[in-house]
């Protein structure tokens, strides 16, 4: 800048002066501003490649879809991706409500996560619903095909794919005959809104109704309404079936109080559900499903496809038995039953 002296002339070589500690000042300032800059940008770039966001979400929380969220961070953290140091991990329950299930999801495709995992049906069709572009990796879901979560699953070409706890039906008829050998009528509690339940119904019947065995349904729109749906059952049946229904295995110990008081065995199909109350079940090892899960996740992560991964089934079911239920309900476990159990529960 040139300034004027008292004289009203202007002094150029103090102006050359002023104006070259400026420029050196305001060099200096955005030299500094730059490399500051710079730093920042080669640290939030680092940390870019670095950082993965994994969203969680569970219709509800209850031992099985626990024990699968709890394999699946397992899993991750095996494979190098630990929460809070390159991996962020954001969990949050629909707590049952299908309404609240959407806004999560929403949410979760909102916040542009790298992997979203969404374990119980009703949590998936609502991520699958939200998005088509980011990664959705189911998990205990029965019926990916039945649920339109997949038209194949061997690949599904799109974002989806996942790990199901689909059950072949002819172990668990047999366990039912084993432990009631002259099992006439088969009660079955379940929520008609969850799409898992009523297929396994549907398929039960079928299996059953040509063995001279009935399939008596016990409909519980809300897990306050599966007591009085047991209850209905009194004198009916022999036994009461239960599957992985979420609303079913979130309320299992007010089921529990009614097979007690009216005698009616429960036979389940998820094994956390003998430390509970059943008397007996034959089902997936859900923890051994979530790192199952988890090792999908791993793949996208580090770059697949979702669309290119086969859907995962498990191969191998467990048996866990409790005496002391079946004695509670009015009947004693066969040997041969406990002996074959990997599990009896006290």
């Amino acid at each position: 800048m040139l300034y004027q002296n008292r004289f009203g002339h202007f002094n150029f070589s103090k102006a050359l002066l002023l104006g070259g500690v400026c420029t050196a000042i305001l060099t200096g300032c955005n030299q500094s501003a730059q490399d500051t800059s710079t730093t920042d940008v080669a640290a939030t770039g680092d940390a870019a490649v670095a950082m993965k966001t994994v969203a969680i979400t569970a219709i509800v929380e209850h031992p099985a879809l626990d024990d699968v969220r709890k394999g699946v961070i397992d899993e991750l953290n095996d494979a190098g991706f630990k929460d809070g140091e390159n991996l962020t991990v954001n969990f949050q329950s629909a707590q049952g409500n299908t309404a609240t299930a959407g806004q999560i999801a929403k949410q979760f495709v909102a916040d542009n996560a790298d992997v979203i995992i969404a374990i119980g049906t009703p949590s998936a069709q609502s991520v699958a619903a939200a998005t088509s572009s980011i990664p959705l990796v189911f998990s205990a879901v029965t019926d990916p095909v039945a649920a339109k979560l997949v038209t194949k699953l061997d690949g599904s070409g799109t974002n989806v794919t996942g790990g199901s706890d689909a059950l072949p039906y002819e172990p668990q008829i047999e366990l039912m005959r084993q432990i009631i050998p002259s099992l006439k009528n088969v009660g079955y509690v379940y929520s008609p809104g969850e799409v898992n339940s009523t297929i396994i119904l549907k398929n039960l019947k079928e299996k059953l109704t040509p063995l001279g065995i009935n399939v008596l349904e016990a409909p519980a729109q809300r897990s306050t309404d599966i007591a009085m749906a047991a209850r209905s059952l009194e004198g009916k049946v022999d036994m009461i079936y239960t599957s992985t229904d979420n609303n079913v295995v979130s309320a299992y110990e007010s089921l529990y109080q009614v097979a007690k008081e009216s005698k009616i065995p429960l036979i389940a199909s998820d094994t956390s559900s003998v430390e509970r109350g059943a008397i007996a079940a034959l089902g997936v090892n859900y923890y051994d499903l979530g790192r199952e899960t988890g090792k999908i996740v791993v793949r996208i992560l580090n770059g697949e496809e979702a669309g290119a991964i086969p859907v995962y089934t498990p191969q191998m079911l467990d048996l866990y038995v409790s005496p002391n239920h079946a004695k509670e309900q009015g009947i004693t476990l066969p040997q041969a039953v406990i002996d074959k159990a990997k599990e009896v529960v006290e």
